[in-house]
């Protein structure tokens, strides 16, 4: 299943969420009420975070161990830079969101489209820079951390420190690409989460 954050697309109405541990904890929330199949988390850069904080929900609030958590084109929690790009002028953020790739700049020219999008892409950017890890017991699932290889806000061993963050097992992937490498390589993510589940030590 796919998350929709509120105030975005087919949520477009909903008032944007106010911090980090609220969104994760409604999402962890929604996977509770779900069967018992096992929850493989996946998050893109932002999405990183959130799928990080929903499994600290989900294993230290409700008791439930994620099966793998796979973490994409962002930095370990403990290595968030803070920013300001949620700060920007419209025009500034377009210019860094095109210099990320993955946007169409000529899209975000037209003044109707960016009032539809610009709210939510800065809204993204404001959780990811305000965000601030607060340290504790590690999660004990497995992390799998994915970035392109040309990715320039995330270098391999800042993408390593992810495995500072379980006591299960830790893996560091490299895709071609740069930060949205998945768009070309998504094949192969969706091979990577559909590795089998591995086996905890300790497990029957």
């Amino acid at each position: 299943m796919t998350v929709q954050y509120p105030g975005r697309e087919d949520r477009l109405v909903e008032p944007f969420t106010v911090g980090m541990s609220t969104l994760a904890e409604d999402i962890a929330s929604a996977l509770v009420s779900l069967d018992e199949r096992p929850i493989v988390l996946f998050g893109h850069s932002l999405g990183a975070l959130v799928a990080y904080e929903v499994a600290r929900t989900l294993e230290f609030r409700d008791g439930i161990m994620p099966a793998r958590l796979v973490v994409s084109g962002r930095r370990a929690p403990s290595d968030s830079p803070g920013g300001s790009v949620h700060l920007m002028s419209d025009d500034a953020l377009v210019d860094e969101l095109v210099g990320l790739g993955g946007t169409d700049g000529v899209l975000l020219a037209d003044p109707d489209a960016r009032s539809v999008f610009l709210p939510a892409i800065r809204e993204d950017f404001r959780l990811a820079e305000t965000y601030r890890h607060v340290s504790g017991v590690d999660l004990s699932c497995p992390i799998t951390s994915v970035i392109g290889n040309e990715d320039t806000e995330v270098k391999a061993a800042q993408a390593a420190r992810w495995a500072d963050h379980t006591t299960g097992p830790f893996d560091l992937i490299l895709l071609p690409g740069g930060h949205f490498y998945l768009i070309d390589e998504a094949e192969a993510v969706l091979d990577l989460l559909a590795r089998p589940i591995p086996v905890m030590r300790g497990s029957s």
